[in-house]
């Protein structure tokens, strides 16, 4: 049975290991009803594991030809901070071409849009959604999700950080680039438009930052949010 958001992200926040987040990752899938949803890690070592909806024998075929070398959405991906849509990512060359085509073929939708995470130690991640959909359908479904997106990517990677062997208490307390700018402007005085204008951004993309600074401060709002950042020295002012 599809769950509701709220109770999908309480029982993200309440994981205890990968298999809770695979089995998450299905009722996200379903939630959303879209083709797939993955959380693909890969560490400083080069080291890969991932969570989702992906068939096997994609998987399978994935890592046989080690596609990590050449798949332009992990390469375009490393290179930005932001949610990128799959079209906007370079497919240019031949083997790019030809990586894509495979993937349709094993079921993965002519759609992709992948949110970045980057963690302590050079560990990188993606949050994957993938679908069968037009350019105008796709554009307004991750516009119209993309706040809750970038939480729930952000609490799979918290997640992911907690299940490691090593793992340090405050890693997953380490803003992102974005973060740290919006929260070092907020604490400046600027109001969310004009930090909104000195990013680049829409203010709906803003709040998305905000928020998941927020969440990762384990603060009750924005101000508090802005405090506990320039008290940890994550932002200086």
């Amino acid at each position: 049975m599809v769950r509701n958001l709220e109770s999908l992200i309480d029982r993200l926040w309440r994981a205890q290991s990968r298999d809770d987040l695979q089995t998450l990752s299905v009722e996200l899938r379903d939630y959303y009803e879209i083709a797939h949803i993955v959380y693909h890690w890969v560490n400083s070592d080069g080291e890969q594991y991932g969570v989702g909806t992906y068939p096997m024998t994609w998987v399978e075929h994935y890592l046989e030809h080690d596609y990590l070398r050449v798949d332009p959405v992990i390469q375009g991906c490393y290179q930005r901070f932001h949610p990128v849509d799959w079209k906007r990512l370079d497919w240019s060359s031949k083997a790019a071409r030809n990586f894509m085509k495979e993937a349709i073929n094993f079921g993965l939708g002519n759609q992709g849009f992948s949110i970045p995470i980057r963690g302590p130690q050079g560990q990188f991640a993606l949050f994957t959604l993938n679908d069968t959909a037009t350019d105008a359908e796709w554009a307004s479904f991750t516009e119209r999700n993309l706040r809750d997106l970038i939480l729930i990517a952000h609490f799979f990677n918290q997640k992911a950080l907690e299940f490691e062997p090593n793992a340090q208490p405050d890693a997953a307390r380490a803003l992102s680039p974005r973060e740290v700018d919006a929260m070092t402007y907020l604490a400046l005085g600027y109001s969310r438009a004009q930090v909104a204008n000195t990013l680049d951004i829409s203010e709906h993309t803003l709040r998305a930052y905000i928020e998941s600074a927020r969440f990762k401060l384990g603060a009750m709002n924005t101000t508090h949010a802005v405090a506990r950042a320039t008290s940890l020295g994550l932002i200086v002012v």
